[in-house]
């Protein structure tokens, strides 16, 4: 019992020892950190009063060095949009770099008189802006740090202005050049929408700038700049990526052929509003691969000024409209009717149906059919384009002579599932896949064969009551002439990089497989024999051998006597290099029917253009 109470008073003296020494612990920790708090409080207070010194005595000269550093040693370097070239390499679309000349108001006030007089003295001589410019920015804005001056200034005079920068007899201050770059257009109005333009920068508005806009363009790179301990100035650049440049299938020189002939008519023709018809448009392609060599429409516009209305409207006119007006005007201006235009084909259609009666059996070629004027389908007299009628005819010379009433009788033996089937193989009714925007849309515009009637049948057969573009149509064409292969139609053909290495290929995309060579070479066989012997006479050119077929369509409404003329053709005879399509729509002249202008229009074309292109002479 001893021991127990002797542990228990030992234990007791121990927990008041440990106590006593927590008590000392906790006052001692206690005092620490209240001088520990004091020193920071008073650390605070130093860099504060410290700071409130500097920002005092010196506090212009650090914003300035700061505003200083973000204006001249931290900009974007714009990246360069890729070029777009022909097929030879020549530009069509190229960006220029250029500069904008800004003005540091504060920078430049900053200095002694004589050396704002100087500043003004060299931009006079270098950008021609007067000292009264100058001066007005700085009694406006004086602290303003950056003002623009100019835009789009020439390499040339940046670089005379950089040289005078350099002379140490010359004091210039606070004025910075900021590079650019400009989309310029060297050809002006060639190949105008087909080409497009550019907006707001580097965005494409139509043709192959919208296309392609994210080829084109690049990224923006970036520079950045400090000042290290030693107040040197330490700089960072992330270069800027240059867009891709894109190589088309077109010919400058081909192109400036169909533009020439498109110009010679329109001089010819024109009205007061300086149109020698309402549309005037031309295709030319390969077509063994369905590369588009040319492509053209009137009316078209200047690409290095888009907005220019005044060759088509007064000034009065222009400033009469209303915003709605005015853009209604441009988007007409803009449109590429060969891609975005629907219309009815007219008896440029005739091949396609005698050629599907050929594919299916229909019929083999040596039926004859006879024309009395018209014939009557349905509860209607359809007449053919010789109301006296053609008498007997074979079937060559139903395409030779554009019988209507022939094409009818082979529609009718075709039947109207193997019409429709075919209009579908042909490719109307359906997107042609041409690298342009606003290709138009005509699946609502054919028959259905649960909708199609006798009648409707029967005048599908020779173009009307049914639209396609003038894209579809070429396509389809190029496969009557080379064998039976539709190729789906394209203008861009590789992408290089800025320094013009292959980024990629576009090879020629057979889609589908329409006729046999054998139909092939007896559709040929027939439309040559029209531009022989037949309506398409017109269309010759000494020294080749071409077949084509013409083309009238009566538009709506059909009592307006409205016709848009046409001729596609192709040369020569023997494996066509060259497949041509005018379109004449609604001609300045009394006789709006007569297909011979388009022909006309063809061969004068052609006479430049084959030989150009080395196409294949008769032998």
């Amino acid at each position: 019992m001893a021991a127990k109470r002797k542990n228990k008073k030992r234990n007791k003296k121990q927990k008041n020892l440990i106590k006593y020494l927590q008590r000392k612990f906790s006052k001692t920790m206690q005092k620490k950190l209240v001088m520990l708090f004091m020193a920071v409080i008073l650390a605070f207070v130093i860099l504060v009063a410290r700071i409130t010194y500097i920002n005092f005595t010196r506090g212009e000269s650090y914003t300035k060095l700061v505003l200083d550093q973000q204006q001249y040693n931290s900009r974007t370097i714009p990246f360069k949009r890729g070029d777009i070239l022909d097929a030879d390499g020549t530009k069509i679309a190229t960006s220029e770099r250029v500069y904008n000349v800004i003005l540091d108001a504060k920078a430049l006030l900053s200095n002694k008189e004589a050396v704002i007089e100087s500043t003004k003295t060299v931009l006079k001589e270098c950008f021609e802006v007067s000292d009264e410019a100058i001066q007005s920015i700085l009694d406006e804005n004086p602290t303003g740090r950056y003002n623009i001056i100019l835009k789009q200034v020439s390499y040339d005079a940046a670089k005379t202005f950089e040289e005078k920068q350099k002379d140490e007899d010359t004091k210039v201050a606070g004025i910075w050049l900021e590079e650019d770059y400009v989309r310029r257009y060297p050809y002006n109005a060639l190949a105008s929408d087909v080409v497009g333009f550019v907006v707001d920068g580097n965005v494409g508005s139509i043709g192959l700038e919208a296309t392609y806009n994210s080829t084109l363009n690049g990224t923006d790179g970036r520079e950045y700049g400090y000042y290290d301990n030693d107040s040197t100035v330490e700089r960072t650049i992330k270069e800027p990526v240059n867009g891709n440049s894109v190589v088309t299938t077109l010919d400058v020189n081909l192109q400036s052929i169909v533009e020439k002939h498109i110009s010679a008519f329109n001089d010819k023709y024109k009205d007061s509003k300086n149109l020698g018809a309402k549309n005037i448009a031309v295709v030319i392609m390969d077509p063994s691969n369905g590369a588009v060599m040319a492509e053209a429409s009137y009316p078209d516009f200047d690409l290095n000024n888009p907005r220019d209305l005044s060759a088509y409207y007064s000034e009065a006119e222009i400033t009469e409209m209303d915003d709605e007006e005015y853009l209604a005007a441009l988007n007409s201006l803009w449109k590429n009717f060969c891609v975005s235009d629907t219309f009815e084909p007219g008896s440029t259609m005739k091949p396609f149906t005698v050629a599907a009666a050929l594919e299916t059996g229909a019929i083999n070629g040596s039926e004859h059919y006879y024309c009395g004027g018209f014939l009557h389908v349905g509860d209607h007299d359809i007449h053919c384009v010789n109301r006296s009628g053609h008498g007997t005819l074979s079937v060559s010379e139903v395409i030779e002579d554009s019988c209507n009433v022939g094409t009818m009788q082979i529609a009718e033996a075709l039947g109207k599932e193997n019409f429709a089937k075919y209009q579908s193989v042909f490719g109307f009714g359906e997107f042609t896949g041409i690298d342009l925007p606003g290709e138009g849309d005509t699946s609502s515009l054919l028959y259905n064969v649960e909708d199609m009637s006798v009648t409707d049948l029967a005048t599908n057969a020779f173009g009307q009551n049914f639209n396609s573009t003038m894209m579809q149509l070429s396509a389809g064409f190029c496969s009557l002439i080379n064998g039976g292969n539709y190729y789906e139609p394209y203008i861009v053909q590789q992408v290089q990089d800025e320094n013009g290495n292959l980024v990629s290929n576009h090879d020629a995309t057979v889609v589908k497989k329409t006729i046999s060579q054998a139909t092939s070479t007896k559709i040929k066989s027939y439309m040559y024999n029209t531009v022989e012997i037949g309506t398409a006479r017109k269309a010759q050119v000494e020294g080749y051998d071409i077949g084509g077929k013409t083309g009238t369509s009566q538009k709506l409404p059909r009592d307006a006597k409205k016709y848009l003329n046409s001729f596609i053709g192709y040369a020569p005879q023997e494996n066509p290099e060259f497949m041509i399509y005018v379109i004449i729509d609604e001609p300045n002249i009394a006789d709006q029917a007569a297909s011979g202008l388009a022909c006309e229009m063809a061969a004068d074309i052609m006479k430049e253009a084959l030989p150009y292109l080395n196409v294949t002479k008769s032998e």
